[in-house]
């Protein structure tokens, strides 16, 4: 089964590490990946760009809206996230447990299964 683990961290610390910080920290996560990578069973890892970035559409009963950043204000953000095929939930956690001993500070990992519509690679 294809699962969602996704990344939450205080986006203001993340952003101010320093490049070399930064760098060691893909390092490790990438160590932690390598497994489920050369497995084949891990699918897109996404690093996304801070919420100043971010626009929200809004549904509405007339016209959609369009506001700046995310639509919740939560001290946490979501940062990023993987897809990896793991055989069970504690499989999923287990590979999310071993990112967050890899990531520095504070955060969170929410694991989701996944309903594929659109089938990859990873649904073969």
């Amino acid at each position: 089964m294809l699962y969602a683990i996704l990344c939450y961290n205080e986006e203001n610390v993340v952003s101010t590490w320093t490049q070399e910080e930064d760098d060691a920290c893909m390092v490790r996560l990438g160590q932690v990946q390598d497994g489920l990578r050369q497995e084949g069973r891990l699918g897109p890892v996404v690093r996304l760009h801070n919420t100043s970035e971010a626009k929200t559409l809004r549904k509405t009963n007339g016209e959609p809206v369009v506001l700046d950043g995310p639509f919740a204000e939560t001290k946490e953000q979501f940062l990023g996230f993987y897809v990896a095929d793991c055989q069970t939930m504690d499989e999923a956690l287990a590979f999310a447990k071993d990112l967050a001993v890899a990531n520095p500070g504070v955060g969170s990992y929410e694991i989701r299964p996944l309903r594929l519509y659109f089938p990859s690679a990873l649904a073969e």
